[in-house]
């Protein structure tokens, strides 16, 4: 493709973008979530799209772009749609009442930051050790406040449920605020999630395509954690 595509900033040339690394990650990433489709659901389309989007939000976020947290606000209202279906009504409320609204805010924060001008990477960010402090606070409050929900709801597997708003509110937070800790948060959120999917295909096996999906999450997020260190190495020298 020889195109120049313009990813919210400054015109880019796909074929250049990635690297081979990154479109080997992406394709293997999408290869597992089609393959696991055909094998254990075939039905569920939506599941699909859903996965499909989440891992290209992902590539997107591991070189800083904010066209990731775009698709994520996308992700975000289909995993609501798919966790309502399961009763998981805490990854409802968590995606839809938290991820989603804050992916809407990292975008806007991302696209204020651009490192030197260009709207296709953001500047990164260092948090300092009393933000961390208050974020921890916060964070306990939340999960406080949504383990009350959820056991009012009755929410199916209340534990990792709420283990997975309490990842969920670090990795927003810290992806709003532009830090490389996000994909770290994220990648505790995949386990997370792959343990509450796992215990949902035990009674339908549709749903070992979800458990795929956040392996494949699993491995971008990590992948972004590394890309992310990277990119703030790169940014500090050209200071």
């Amino acid at each position: 493709m020889h195109a120049d595509v313009c990813f919210l900033g400054r015109g880019i040339q796909l074929k250049n973008y990635f690297s081979k690394q990154e479109v080997l990650l992406w394709s293997f990433s999408v290869i597992m979530i089609v393959a696991s489709f055909c094998v254990f659901d075939r039905e569920n389309y939506l599941t699909l799209s859903a996965s499909l989007i989440g891992v290209t939000s992902l590539i997107f976020n591991a070189k800083g772009n904010p066209f990731g947290q775009f698709l994520m606000v996308l992700f975000s209202l289909l995993y609501g749609i798919i966790s309502y279906g399961f009763h998981y009504y805490g990854e409802m409320i968590t995606y839809l009442g938290m991820t989603m609204p804050m992916a809407v805010f990292a975008l806007v924060s991302w696209l204020r930051n651009p490192y030197n001008g260009n709207k296709a990477e953001v500047k990164v960010n260092t948090i300092s050790r009393r933000e961390i402090l208050l974020m921890w606070i916060m964070t306990a409050v939340v999960t406080l406040l949504f383990y009350f929900i959820l056991a009012y709801f009755e929410t199916a597997n209340i534990v990792p449920s709420t283990l997975s708003v309490t990842t969920s509110f670090l990795a927003v937070y810290l992806t709003f605020r532009r830090s490389p800790y996000f994909a770290l948060a994220y990648a505790s959120n995949d386990i997370v999630l792959i343990l509450l999917w796992v215990l949902a295909s035990l009674h339908d096996l549709r749903y070992v395509s979800v458990v795929v999906c956040f392996i494949a999450f699993l491995f971008n997020d990590i992948y972004g954690y590394i890309s992310w260190q990277k990119m703030k190495i790169r940014q500090s020298e050209k200071k």
